[in-house]
């Protein structure tokens, strides 16, 4: 099965340069903060705020700490003794913490994964790590769905892949239209999860989106 090529990789060099420039430096990062305290109308050099910039760079060190990471990595083990199980592998309710790239709010909510493996297992906590890795990211909750999906289907090569993400956009709870409580639910599927109708079923019951269910 051909898939779309996606950026899952670690960007060339990342920590030397960013789309072909020279990475900024910590100090850079922190009188950019200054910039934009002063732009919403504060001073950056009352007590309050003056040790807010390298504080906002230390928080983006963590917010953004996938860029650094090889979601490859997650993945680069596996498992051959399975006693021939072959029936679904699913972790649900895996945290998502990520930052919509159009206003670099927060998106959080949670993700489903699952994937029907041909011979091969890895295990549990890497699912959870590929989520993070593409999550600490600018992201889209789309692109956020396709790469932890295509990643997977890449990497273990299993009969099928499935992931649901449902998450609030803060882009949308506190700006602009304001609306709280509002979720957005996306999914991928690929293989016996996008061709068989029973399977896709059986992964949306265990999830809580099958057929008749309720959300809220």
């Amino acid at each position: 099965m051909d898939l779309p090529v996606i950026s899952s990789g670690r960007p060339p060099d990342r920590l030397k340069e960013v789309a072909g420039r020279p990475r900024p430096t910590r100090q850079a990062a922190e009188a950019a903060v200054r910039t934009l305290i002063a732009w919403a109308g504060d001073d950056p050099d009352r007590e309050g705020l003056r040790g807010t910039p390298a504080r906002v760079a230390r928080a983006y060190e963590e917010f953004f700490a996938g860029y650094d990471s090889d979601p490859q990595d997650s993945l680069a083990t596996t498992f051959a003794e399975t006693s021939d199980y072959d029936e679904m592998v699913l972790l649900r309710d895996i945290r998502v913490e990520s930052h919509c790239e159009h206003h670099m709010v927060p998106i959080i909510g949670k993700a489903h994964v699952a994937y029907l493996p041909k011979g091969r297992v890895i295990g549990i906590s890497k699912l959870a790590r590929l989520v993070e890795v593409f999550a600490k990211r600018l992201q889209i909750q789309e692109a956020l769905t396709a790469q932890i999906a295509d990643t997977l289907f890449k990497a273990l090569q299993p009969h099928g892949v499935a992931v649901v993400i449902e998450a609030a956009h803060q882009c949308m709870t506190t700006r602009g239209i304001r609306k709280p409580g509002v979720s957005m639910v996306t999914s991928r599927m690929l293989g016996t999860f996008r061709t068989d109708a029973a399977t896709r079923q059986e992964f949306l019951m265990l999830t809580g989106y099958g057929m008749g269910a309720k959300h809220g």
